[in-house]
């Protein structure tokens, strides 16, 4: 027999993963109110320490990805910071995520992620991707990324 019920009643509440997501940020968010104290370089270069200890814990599909686009990142738009961002790589102007990688680990996904937030200046027309799928990085990839990541950091 059918549920009658509607997709807000059969609602059981975040998964597992979310759940996850959700106590890495509460755990990053402790960690850098821990760096208060700390000079604004030193903050920083701990913050990268943090994004390069979750890119080494990923498995190796997604660790390769998740390398090369920090790369990127770094190369194309040095004035992002990198961070973590809800257990993810990110990458943020005056603290707040400009872009972020997700691994296709991380929720199950056939895919890692490269998305943007509303912070990336990206808009063009009346509607623009905000995120991409990522399987493997060729060369192409990687000049089209880091172009995109340019015009994002505005």
């Amino acid at each position: 027999m059918p549920s009658t019920k509607s997709p807000a009643e059969k609602y059981d509440g975040f998964t597992a993963e979310e759940r996850a997501a959700m106590k890495e940020h509460a755990h990053e968010q402790k960690k850098a109110a821990a760096r208060r104290g700390s000079s604004r370089a030193e903050k920083e270069a701990a913050a990268e320490q943090d994004v390069l200890a979750k890119i080494a814990e990923m498995p190796e599909v997604d660790r390769v990805l998740a390398e090369r686009i920090h790369e990127i990142v770094k190369t194309a738009a040095p004035g992002l910071a990198p961070k973590l961002w809800y257990g993810m790589p990110a990458y943020a102007r005056d603290g707040k995520v400009v872009c972020h990688f997700q691994s296709a680990h991380k929720f199950g996904s056939r895919y890692a992620t490269l998305g943007f937030s509303d912070q990336a200046a990206l808009d063009e027309g009346t509607m623009w991707p905000t995120a991409y799928a990522l399987k493997e990085l060729t060369a192409a990839d990687a000049q089209f990324i880091s172009a995109l990541v340019k015009k994002a950091a505005g």
